[in-house]
């Protein structure tokens, strides 16, 4: 749940574009991986597979990430929610 939900996702259309690639071929890894393990996969193929679909992850969080940081925390202190966007910040970058 967003803290700040009137801001929106800034991302100009070629960022876009890569972000909805690298998620279509994260959508093609897991699609594949569960295929692997209806058969007798070697677990270091699947572990292979796995990383590749936690770094694609990763690009794309960190494309999105720097466009929140870019479009809306460096304006934060002239808009007067700099504390709420530092606590959003903490709370999403637990995860990382």
């Amino acid at each position: 749940m967003s803290l700040v939900q009137e801001h929106t996702l800034h991302l100009e259309p070629r960022v876009r574009e890569d972000a909805r690639r690298r998620l279509l071929s994260v959508k093609g890894h897991v699609e594949g991986i569960l295929k692997m393990l209806e058969g007798e996969p070697y677990c270091v193929d699947v572990l292979k597979q796995i990383k590749a679909v936690q770094g694609a992850l990763d690009k794309v969080g960190d494309t999105v990430l720097q466009s929140h940081l870019r479009h809306h925390v460096v304006s934060a202190a002239q808009r007067g929610d700099a504390d709420t966007l530092v606590e959003e910040l903490m709370e999403v970058l637990k995860y990382r």
